[in-house]
């Protein structure tokens, strides 16, 4: 279960605070076992600062504490404190990662089930995707149905997201795709094989809805299995 440990801070040096944090990030190169940290003021009351470490269980943040360069560090965050600093430990018991959510939906519900109609509710209305596959780098939303819309009829893929990663307001994704080419590609008529293929797309989230992407796929492997180029 992944914890969480708050760490809430009295100081009028906030930047103090940030150097720490990074001595403790260099410090424990190769050793720690946090996952991620934030260090965040309070602009209801900039001396109050609050230090967000997460890891991936209460069992690994034990381990980290008991690194002498994380009591190195602590003591001297002590001394940085107007107040002795106070801890809160919390087991994570939900995480609903908003945007990974929404990027999941427009794989499963747009792309796997060709519903394309739905990219409208998922997408933002000044939405851009850039995919070089495509007729030009950049298309709205309206031209990129259309022209994805082509793709799943040649094709029928089904995709499979065989990673996720969310940061900020990107979500970038690893995938795989198959199907096989029943339907004319870009003047190539149909050939009957199966085809196979791996990708990357990012977006770009906006108020839980997708205002860009970018997608590269392996596009010559592609029309080598169509039999369109010689290996």
């Amino acid at each position: 279960m992944t914890f969480v440990q708050l760490i809430d801070c009295k100081t009028s040096d906030v930047d103090q605070l940030n150097r720490l944090m990074d001595s403790w990030v260099e410090a424990t190169q190769g050793k720690r076992t946090a996952t991620h940290s934030i260090v965040a003021r309070d602009r209801a009351d900039t001396a109050h600062v609050v230090e967000i470490v997460e890891f991936p269980s209460y069992e690994e943040a034990m381990k980290n504490s008991n690194l002498p360069e994380t009591n190195r560090i602590f003591e001297q965050l002590v001394a940085a404190c107007e107040e002795t600093p106070t801890f809160t430990d919390l087991d994570v018991v939900q995480d609903h990662q908003l945007n990974k959510i929404v990027v999941r939906r427009f794989f499963d519900e747009v792309i796997n089930a060709k519903n394309l109609d739905l990219a409208d509710d998922l997408c933002t209305d000044g939405y851009r995707e850039h995919d070089p596959a495509l007729s030009t780098y950049d298309v709205d939303l309206a031209q990129a149905k259309r022209e994805n819309g082509e793709i799943l009829e040649a094709f029928g893929p089904r995709i499979t997201v065989a990673s996720m990663i969310a940061e900020g307001d990107l979500v970038s994704c690893r995938l795989t795709y198959e199907g096989r080419h029943t339907g004319a590609y870009q003047g190539i008529e149909p050939t009957g094989r199966n085809v196979a293929g791996t990708g990357h797309a990012t977006f770009r989230c906006e108020g839980g809805r997708i205002a860009e992407s970018w997608w590269n796929w392996d596009d010559l492997g592609l029309l080598r299995q169509m039999g369109v180029l010689d290996t």
